[in-house]
């Protein structure tokens, strides 16, 4: 059987995983990742990396397979961290476990495993691989987990052929329940342990006092913006010429609404935040539909239903698409059908993705709630997830 190096942190999920690939056979390796050693910011209840190991080498010494410790945290701050606080700065939310999975678990990590003359390298995920051949040469496809609750593909929609080539998915087969009852038969110390919540690695945190560590509050303007200033954009004709117009936030203005309240930063609100905003006279809550870091507003609009909210399509521009199957990439005057995810855990919405010279046009069938720059799109055909983008 092959040499493995499974990513154990102390979870039920990887413990599953590496329990899994022991029954199977396979010259098993558990490498626990030290990814974060800060506490500024974090929520105090939250696990320490220093607990998730221990649980993790108890799984280990359990399970009678070697375990070893690998400290990532200089790279995961470079190419993880700094990039969220950039993100942020520039007034975009980004998404920092896609990046996690493909900056850190299946390169500097995958990298790691290799000096332990793996073959390959598992965690915990539920997404499923799969393979199939296209001239002679073969192709890996990546499939939503079978437990469409706790699918984690489109955390993994920025990986490529080389790292899925590498990658093993042992409880993609599996839903949640099965995993916890495996565990429990086996009597793995994390049986019982709760998911991880909040960012990959750092846990669970306040996010304005963890972006205050570079960010720094600054007072601004919040301007409500009533709803009858927004003429819905679905209601323009879908042509070429519009697709931009379709395809962005409405840019607001100072002038479109009235000063409300103030705030402490643009850079720490994002599309459809409802929390943090502290501001009271009106009869339903508030939403953040907008943000101007440049003049530091704060635009928002009262209801759930409020249509700056709403959006019928994104772009994604031409040097942020990604495509997990190569051999299926659309060019410049392209157009097809897909299903389309844009946050995790929101169900698959159908789609036309409109390939021009300047990026990927994705027009939704139903508008869309809460579309946020600096988030990724991903785009599957049924069960595979087939590429993704950042959205502009």
């Amino acid at each position: 059987m092959s040499r493995v190096v499974i990513g154990l942190s102390g979870g039920v999920d990887s413990s599953v995983a590496a329990y899994l690939l022991k029954q199977q056979g396979h010259d098993l390796v558990a490498l626990f990742m030290v990814n974060w050693h800060e506490r500024v910011g974090t929520v105090t209840s939250a696990c320490t990396w220093e607990e998730d190991a221990l649980i993790a080498k108890m799984v280990a010494k359990k399970l009678d397979i070697p375990f070893h410790i690998v400290d990532l945290s200089k790279d995961y701050k470079r190419r993880v961290v700094d990039y969220m606080f950039a993100e942020y700065q520039a007034g975009r939310t980004p998404n920092p476990d896609v990046l996690c999975n493909r900056e850190i678990k299946f390169d500097t990590f995958l990298n790691e495993a290799l000096k332990f003359n793996a073959e390959f390298v598992a965690t915990g995920h539920y997404c499923r691989k799969d393979t199939t051949e296209k001239n002679g040469q073969t192709i890996y496809k990546l499939l939503a987990g079978t437990d469409h609750n706790k699918d984690q593909s489109y955390f993994l929609c920025q990986l490529n052929q080389e790292q899925l080539s590498k990658a093993l998915f042992p409880i993609g087969h599996l839903n949640k329940p099965e995993v916890r009852e495996i565990a429990r038969e086996q009597h793995l110390p994390s049986a019982e342990r709760k998911d991880s919540q909040g960012i990959c690695f750092v846990g669970k945190v306040d996010l304005p006092t963890f972006l205050q560590q570079k960010l720094q509050p600054k007072t601004g303007n919040v301007i409500e913006i009533p709803a009858s200033f927004i003429a819905r954009k679905k209601e323009l004709e879908i042509t070429e010429e519009n697709y931009r117009k379709i395809c962005f936030h409405f840019p607001y203005k100072p002038w479109n609404g009235k000063i409300i309240g103030e705030h402490q930063g643009a850079h720490f609100y994002t599309i459809g935040q409802r929390k943090g905003l502290n501001i009271g006279g009106h009869k339903e809550p508030l939403f953040v539909i907008g943000t101007d870091v440049h003049r530091n507003i704060v635009y928002v609009g009262e209801g759930q239903e409020h249509p700056g909210l709403f959006r019928p399509g994104l772009f994604v521009e031409a040097e942020n698409v990604h495509w997990i199957r190569p051999d299926m990439k659309m060019l410049p005057g392209e157009k097809k059908d897909f299903l389309i995810r844009i946050r995790y855990r929101q169900p698959l919405e159908k789609g036309i993705l409109h390939v021009k010279e300047d990026g990927i046009y994705i027009l939704f069938e139903d508008e869309q709630r809460g579309i946020t720059s600096g988030q990724f799109a991903a785009w599957y055909l049924d069960d595979e997830l087939i590429g993704s983008g950042v959205i502009a």
